[in-house]
């Protein structure tokens, strides 16, 4: 199964005024593809920490002890916020409990729905831009080595520049015809619903909607759109522009609405169409002095324009961007291979007791220039782990350093506080001097054995990441990635002229309106928060985080705010948006009822570990830790009028987090041991695993609460009749 997240050995703490509250310890889960992963646990258990790590928006005075959060193979603790801002919103979304406090509410709605989109678009294309630039430079410098001509510098540029000069007369065709077509495709759609409305009386802004469309039937006037009706629709145009003020006032609709359907015809027509290859077409009109064939379908002319290109230009251009793509693979193998070396010298300076500025300053130094040298350059996939190496060591050895130093100011810190609170208080008793010290700020010290640890952890993982790429390079096909590279500069090129404009925007915003159950979305558009009830503003909050197409949604306690019918509603359209866009989902919430019918894994956090992680169903029909027991027993059921048992006592204090299982002091199975020594995670079947002594082969035999296992038992009955029933009917 694809991952799509894998966070690992996750630990973030916070400074506060009373000292360091550690809010999530050392805590590693994966996200599938197309999987809703629900973390269940109460305020305080570090689920919500967890999410805005991921999206990486923690609070100024967060602190990132250790672990890794790898997406699309990055490092999203190590990435520069420059790079996060490429993902954050965009490939990882998030809906928050509170609706009001996504939305600004002084900014009508359907501006906030578009003004992401509009940014986001241009965003895409000034990168787009810079990649296919900065990658075909790349190329041009490889090729000069490995082209076997008297002259390669001047070969491979001409080549580059010609690929460079073809490209851009293909953008220049495919930007004419996307004016065309986006024009057809947002006119249909906008001819469904007023056409609708002019039959039934109720059309708004009934002569500006009309000029929007008259607009789009001249601008979708192309040859490779709206061609051999290009007169049929600049007529129609004309005749709706003059009807719509009659039917304004009253006068007779179907002339306008016959016309109007016409249109919608055309254009749904022109949107079916297949569209040209503008990429073959570039090539041919920039180096060919023959016109097209205006004889040849489209389908015919995509043939031989293809067969052109091959023949005169890109089967020589592969072979040689082939060559370079090789190159640039051995070197950067031979580069590895002398990194790892560097690497495990490294381990010798950065393992040491105490770990000297100089040296380590020195050391990395080194490391930056041969890591730097290793990246294959002409590689379309990043070497996240590569190209994150250096900044995140800088900053590990940075924190080490001002650690050292912090440490002692915070216990010089420590000491002169305790010692002025002697002073004043002289004629206490030790007794009431130990509770007015309990007040003193407690020191802040940094963990330098960890920060060491974590050093050492990404000088490993990068050796190791290395070996197992020198060990599979001959399993390389460097025709499939040249070919990979091709493509990569066409979607780049494609990407400069791919304009969302405010006219796009807004359609698509229209369109989530409905799908996520805003009715009369063309009215709406223009209204404020306050105008909508809670449900409808996270309906409008999802549309936000839907409208660009995100890989993973993360909903952090969505429904928490609303009555029990709304979350019901809720919880439906997130299923529904998950299954029709194969979506990856963490669904946080404290109620493990709420995500009973939606979670394909759950795992149960507590004091800011996972103690219990499993399948839904082996939580729910086989629940194993005494918290999760907890959690199930205090879950309102519609089935049983028994009484639920409430969690008694409170969470820890994560300034001192307790030494066995933080769980233990609420824990009414507790055993001896519990206090102790903090339980591993126990290996149940390859799904489930839960971190409590009683799984221990010789702890003693618990069974579950009664509560527990009489619900169960209903499940089991309502799962099994409902089974039989559908068998039956």
């Amino acid at each position: 199964m694809e991952k799509k997240l894998q966070v690992k050995n996750l630990q973030i703490s916070f400074r506060t005024a009373n000292g360091k509250v550690q809010a999530v310890r050392d805590i590693s889960f994966d996200l599938n593809k197309g999987e809703t992963l629900a973390i269940v646990g109460e305020s305080g258990s570090g689920k919500s920490v967890t999410s805005k790590a991921i999206l990486g928006i923690l609070a100024g005075n967060s602190i990132i002890e250790g672990g890794e959060i790898i997406y699309d193979g990055k490092d999203l603790l190590k990435i520069a916020e420059e790079d996060f801002h490429k993902i954050r919103g965009d490939k990882i979304a998030m809906i928050f409990q509170d609706p009001m406090s996504s939305l600004n509410p002084i900014v009508k709605i359907g501006r906030q729905l578009t003004e992401a989109m509009i940014l986001k678009g241009k965003a895409r294309q000034r990168e787009s831009r810079t990649n296919f630039n900065s990658f075909l430079r790349q190329l041009e410098k490889t090729m000069v080595h490995t082209m076997k001509v008297e002259n390669p510098e001047v070969a491979a540029k001409e080549k580059c520049q010609k690929f460079d000069k073809f490209e851009y007369k293909h953008l220049e065709l495919e930007s004419a015809y996307n004016i065309a077509y986006n024009a057809a495709k947002e006119g249909a759609y906008d001819l469904d619903s007023l056409i609708f409305e002019i039959e039934k009386n109720a059309a708004k802004d009934l002569i500006y909607r009309v000029k929007t469309i008259a607009t789009y039937a001249f601008e979708s006037v192309h040859k490779y759109v709206v061609d051999a009706e290009a007169d049929e629709i600049k007529n129609l145009a004309v005749v709706i522009k003059e009807e719509a003020p009659k039917v304004k006032k009253g006068e007779d609709s179907r002339l306008l609405i016959d016309s109007l359907t016409r249109i919608r015809d055309i254009f749904n027509r022109a949107t079916e169409r297949t569209a040209p290859n503008f990429f073959a077409m570039g090539y041919y009109l920039s180096n060919s002095e023959e016109p097209l064939d205006e004889n040849m379908s489209v389908e015919e002319l995509n043939v031989f324009l293809r067969k052109y290109l091959d023949d005169n230009f890109m089967l020589e251009f592969i072979e040689d961007a082939k060559a370079a793509v090789e190159y640039s693979a051995n070197i950067s193998y031979e580069k590895k291979a002398e990194a790892v070396a560097q690497l495990t010298k490294a381990k010798d300076v950065f393992g040491k007791e105490q770990l000297d500025r100089g040296e380590c300053s020195q050391t990395i130094k080194t490391l930056a220039g041969i890591v730097y040298e290793s990246i294959d350059k002409l590689s379309i996939q990043k070497d996240s782990l590569a190209y994150t190496f250096i900044p995140g060591l800088k900053s590990e050895v940075e924190t080490y350093f001002k650690g050292v130093v912090g440490n002692v100011r915070e216990k010089k810190r420590y000491e002169q506080q305790k010692e002025k609170l002697y002073k004043k208080y002289s004629n206490k008793s030790s007794e009431e001097l130990s509770d007015l010290e309990s007040k003193i700020t407690p020191p802040t010290y940094t963990d330098l054995e960890l920060k060491r640890t974590n050093i050492l952890h990404q000088i490993e993982r990068l050796v190791e990441h290395y070996n197992e790429d020198i060990a599979n390079r001959g399993a390389r096909d460097y025709q499939s990635e040249t070919i990979a590279i091709i493509d990569y500069l066409k979607a780049q090129a494609s990407g400069v002229v791919h304009k969302v404009t405010k006219k796009m925007a807004k359609n698509k915003a229209l369109k989530l309106m409905e799908e996520v159950g805003i009715s009369q979305p063309r009215i709406r558009f223009n209204q404020y928060p306050f105008e909508f009830s809670g449900g409808m503003r996270q309906r409008i909050v999802i549309a936000i985080a839907l409208a660009a197409d995100p890989d993973i949604l993360i909903c952090d306690e969505p429904t928490t705010a609303l009555d029990v019918t709304i979350q019901s509603q809720i919880l439906e359209l997130i299923n529904e948006f998950k299954a029709k866009r194969q979506l990856s989902v963490i669904f946080i919430t404290h109620d493990l009822g709420v995500v009973a019918n939606m979670a394909d894994r759950i795992a149960v956090m507590y004091a800011g570990k996972i103690v219990e992680e499993g399948t839904s169903e082996e939580i729910f029909y086989d629940p194993l830790h005494p918290y999760t027991w907890a959690l199930l027993s205090s879950m309102p059921d519609l089935d049983t009028s028994e009484k639920l048992d409430a969690i008694p006592g409170t969470p820890p204090n994560m300034i001192y987090p307790p030494v066995g299982d933080a769980f233990a002091a609420r824990n009414k199975y507790a055993l001896k041991i519990d206090f102790e020594q903090q339980p591993p995670m126990f290996d149940v079947t390859q799904t489930h695993r839960a971190a409590t002594w009683l799984l221990h082969p010789n702890a003693p035999k618990i069974d579950k609460p009664k509560i527990i296992t009489d619900r169960i038992a209903r499940m089991k009955a309502k799962h099994k009749d409902q089974q039989e029933g559908a068998l039956n009917g």
